[in-house]
């Protein structure tokens, strides 16, 4: 008996245990369908559309708890305030949001505060999207709109959140004012599309912009955001469709403090592009140093080389001769180790038929010597080859027929390269091979359509890395041979003032960027495939 008591005892106690369980699982089940529904706007204090507003509190009353997620980025409130909103809850739920105004408001202006993607139900996060709140200081509601679309000027791809503003140009309205103040009104394409509609407007004449703002202040900041702008005044009321095209601009001219980079290079960086400068030493060097001023091939900078010598600072002129404008720098001496000549090729191992082989060096080269260097293929025979100095960018190119399931050995012996400093490599060694030609693909390029030449062809990845351009002066079939099994993107580039690269835009000149063109659809190539493609290029 004792046992059978046991027994039960135990039995009893596994029951307990599986009720208590069954009881703290009440509430979340885990069966049922998925909640996918928004919460539901059911009242606000004071009400939406209210005329002769004079509220500092605003509520939000919905049909469940919600709770707020990053709502000081999703709001958009036009025209900005000055200071931003006190919003609740935070970090919690409720069943209503409460605004809290801080701001003295505009006299006869209507305001419109669009929460986004902000208010989500508090169980699965379902958003109610765009949520509206309108109200005005004056005896009606402004009820006019624009609406558009925004683009990048080059990338296939356009960025999230981009604000859209729209000044009204009145008397103190001026090219500068999107730098110093906030617009009248403002939305934002969030992350969902790159569609804008700004709502409830009054009639007038406005400039319309769209801003990358990365600082989030409603202002233009040249250095760091992203600009679209419509050159024409835009007059409400209006039906028409506005394409904005978002571009980076190269920034005013602007010279750093001068610092030693090496105990032989002081570097000189700057800002603004097609800067003609000139560096000039006020204090007096001796006869025996050497000097040679660079310009960096990868970067804004100009790079001062000299002979290593003992010296407390040096006082520097920088005349940019194209402004005119002179600033002097003392640039004080610091122990480092001097740069040394290194050399670094473009590829290793493996090359592809199209491809330029070149090897690029730390230092300036002051010259090559051909008769210093071999290159043999796999059975031993010697290549012909030429060898070519690049004083722009810095690096030497060596141009030779490549072969199918070659295998290629480069020998650089030493003073075949020699630097600025007179000091020349040791003997390097480089080995490269290519495939066999069914390892590619090649493609036709047909051209047809609004076509305006000169223009650049790209193939680039998904990503916008460029992996082969062709300049085009006019109409020709293109061909892009020997590529890698991969997927491609077409991207075109209306070369409008022929100097072989894009240009971007300028606010303030009035210049929009060069226009840029992409295939619609990605093209796949595969080894062995010859394919050809027709671009019908629209206006």
């Amino acid at each position: 008996m004792a046992r059978v008591r046991r027994i039960l005892s135990y039995f009893f106690l596994i029951a307990v245990v599986f009720a208590v369980v069954q009881c703290a699982r009440r509430g979340s089940p885990s069966g049922g369908p998925k909640d996918t529904t928004p919460p539901v706007l059911l009242k606000t204090e004071p009400e939406n559309l209210t005329t002769e507003f004079k509220a500092k509190k605003i509520r939000l009353y919905f049909d469940e708890y919600i709770k707020l997620e990053d709502v000081q980025n999703q709001l958009i409130v036009s025209p900005p305030l000055k200071y931003n909103p006190e919003i609740s809850p935070q970090g919690g739920a409720s069943k209503y949001v409460e605004i809290i105004l801080k701001d003295t408001l505009l006299e006869n202006t209507t305001y419109t505060l669009n929460f986004g993607q902000s208010i989500v139900d508090n169980n699965e996060g379902n958003p109610n999207s765009f949520l509206t709140y309108v109200f005005s200081t004056g005896t009606y509601i402004d009820s006019l709109t624009v609406s558009g679309v925004v683009k990048d000027a080059f990338n296939r791809k356009a960025d999230e959140f981009i604000s859209v503003m729209l000044y009204e140009i009145d008397t103190a309205y001026t090219d500068s004012t999107i730098y110093k103040k906030p617009p009248n009104y403002i939305t934002n394409t969030l992350d969902s599309a790159t569609i804008f509609q700004l709502k409830y407007l009054k009639a007038g004449k406005y400039a319309l912009f769209a801003v990358k703002d990365e600082s989030k202040n409603n202002v233009f900041d040249q250095n760091t955001d992203k600009i679209g702008f419509i050159k024409d005044t835009v007059s409400l009321p209006t039906d028409t469709v506005f394409l904005l095209n978002l571009f980076k601009e190269i920034p005013n001219y602007t010279i750093k403090t001068p610092t030693y980079a090496a105990a032989n290079k002081i570097i000189f960086g700057y800002t603004g592009s097609d800067q003609k400068l000139n560096i000039e030493s006020l204090t007096e060097l001796p006869d025996s140093i050497q000097t040679l001023i660079y310009k960096d091939p990868e970067k804004d900078t100009l790079n001062f080389w000299f002979t290593p010598f003992e010296i407390d600072s040096i006082i520097f002129k920088v005349t940019n001769e194209t402004l005119e404008k002179i600033d002097t720098f003392t640039v004080k001496s610091r122990k480092l180790a001097a740069d040394s000549l290194l050399l670094s090729p473009s590829h290793r191992n493996a090359i592809n038929f199209e491809d330029e082989f070149y090897i690029n060096s730390t230092i300036p080269v002051a010259s090559i010597d051909t008769a210093m260097m071999t290159l043999y293929n796999k059975d031993t025979l010697a290549v012909s080859f030429s060898a070519q100095l690049d004083t722009v960018k810095n690096r030497i190119s060596l141009d030779f027929e490549k072969q199918p399931d070659d295998t290629y050995f480069i020998s650089l012996y030493p003073n075949s390269i020699t630097d600025f400093f007179g000091d020349t490599n040791d003997t390097i060694n480089y080995r490269l091979s290519t495939g066999n030609y069914a390892d590619f693909g090649n493609l036709q390029l047909n051209l047809e359509g609004a076509v305006a030449y000169p223009i650049i062809v790209q193939l680039t990845d998904d990503k916008g890395k460029m992996y082969r351009e062709i300049y085009v002066p006019e109409a020709q079939v293109l061909q892009f041979n020997y590529l890698e099994p991969s997927n491609y993107l077409i991207r075109i580039i209306f070369d409008e003032n022929k100097n072989g690269k894009w240009d971007t835009g300028n606010y303030l000149k009035n210049i929009q960027p060069e226009r840029v063109t992409y295939y619609p659809t990605a093209i796949e190539m595969r080894a062995n495939w010859e394919k050809i493609e027709t671009f019908t290029v629209l206006d």
